[in-house]
């Protein structure tokens, strides 16, 4: 088995960046979702409410994260020392306000008065605690720094559908490629080249595998999440991958071996 892709996604649910590699650092991915964006309520953004955000893109540069809008042109995101809290979930977290350019561009393009914000390492969320009992910290994702994903099983999801999806609908950070589907259900702890990972909870999935990254429109027929609640629903909700922990900083790469240490 090994690393078929990686994924980083510096704003929550933005479009996400494929990468060759990345570092891990206390948060997970170095730079994943640390950016977010709030409403008028200060209250999370995502693409269940609004999936014409799939159509703004990201980027990664010397001078850090730069997003593109459709009609408004690039902006290089910036924080202010203006802090604030803002709720993501459950958990009302201090963050730092962006600077107001590109939040106004993205009002704009989304018709809705919208804020960027940006968690500082001052700031701790932690991991949720009911599956992790270790206080770890986690950026603005939903509650667990990585989300791992394996190719087969979206080979075999496809086979059940009229019009097969990329990976991309699951927003996952490592695809492994080469076990058979399904396979990481019974996963409890792996390697990702010299680095571990605990598995703590499977991914219950919701409305927003519907949404085509590229056009950002919700399919119809509610594909593939309709599929998928035929067939995996479990008391946990309709699964696909897997969430994880690391277990202390390091890098991984596209190509690196997997191995699974400990199953069920």
């Amino acid at each position: 088995m090994k690393v078929h892709s990686l994924h980083v996604y510096p704003v929550k649910s933005l479009a996400g960046i494929e990468v060759s590699c990345f570092e891990m650092d206390d948060f997970g991915p170095k730079g994943d979702r640390r950016w977010m964006i709030v409403d008028e309520e200060r209250r999370f953004v995502t693409q269940r409410e609004l999936p014409v955000l799939a159509r703004v893109s990201a980027s990664l540069s010397a001078e850090g994260v730069s997003i593109r809008i459709p009609g408004e042109g690039d902006f290089t995101l910036q924080q202010t020392g203006q802090e604030l809290r803002v709720l993501v979930w459950r958990d009302w977290v201090k963050a730092l306000e962006g600077e107001s350019f590109a939040s106004e561009a993205l009002s704009r393009f989304c018709g809705k008065t919208l804020r960027l914000v940006y968690m500082p390492d001052s700031s701790f969320r932690r991991v949720d605690a009911g599956h992790v009992s270790e206080y770890r910290r986690v950026g603005f994702a939903d509650g667990f720094p990585f989300l791992i994903t394996n190719l087969a099983s979206l080979d075999e999801l496809n086979g059940r559908l009229d019009a097969p999806v990329d990976m991309r609908r699951f927003r996952p950070n490592i695809v492994i490629e080469g076990p058979a589907p399904w396979q990481e259900d019974h996963w409890r702890k792996i390697s990702v080249g010299e680095q571990c990972f605990s598995i703590v909870k499977p991914s219950s999935r919701c409305i927003l595998t519907t949404v085509d990254p590229d056009t950002g429109l919700k399919d119809p027929g509610l594909q593939p999440l309709r599929a998928l609640s035929g067939y995996r629903r479990t008391p946990d909700g309709v699964i696909f991958g897997q969430n994880a922990i690391h277990e202390s900083p390091g890098v991984i790469h596209v190509d690196d071996s997997v191995t699974v240490i400990e199953s069920e």
